[in-house]
């Protein structure tokens, strides 16, 4: 840092914390960093509650560790034969974000055969 005085610290952060922090060096701050990215991986958290957009089909939903399985069809444009597509399947987490909230976070991971077709 350029700057002769550290920033301010966040009011939520305990002065404990705050200390600590501000007695690492640039090699120390990186892995503090680091080790924080990873707290909030830890805490993403699976999602129970999964609403279907107006144009799908939620076939089922199962909690796993860290995400939840999420099983869907989509249906398009009125009129289409091959309608509804799928099923398909998703790993859906809800992801912290450094600046805060959250953010629901959908991973295609393929079209899932047999028992929905």
């Amino acid at each position: 840092m350029s700057s002769d005085a550290p920033p301010t610290p966040p009011e939520e952060l305990s002065d404990d914390v705050t200390a600590t922090l501000q007695e690492l060096d640039e090699q120390g701050l990186r892995r503090a960093i680091i080790y924080a990215q990873e707290l909030l991986q830890a805490a993403d958290t699976a999602v129970t509650e999964i609403e279907p957009s107006p144009n799908e089909d939620i076939l089922r939903t199962t909690d796993r560790d860290g995400y939840t399985e999420v099983v869907k069809q989509v249906r398009c444009a009125d009129g289409c034969v091959d309608c509804p597509h799928g099923p398909y399947l998703y790993h859906v987490t809800r992801e912290s974000r450094p600046e805060g909230g959250a953010h629901t976070h959908w991973k295609f991971i393929g079209r899932v055969h047999g028992e929905h077709e």
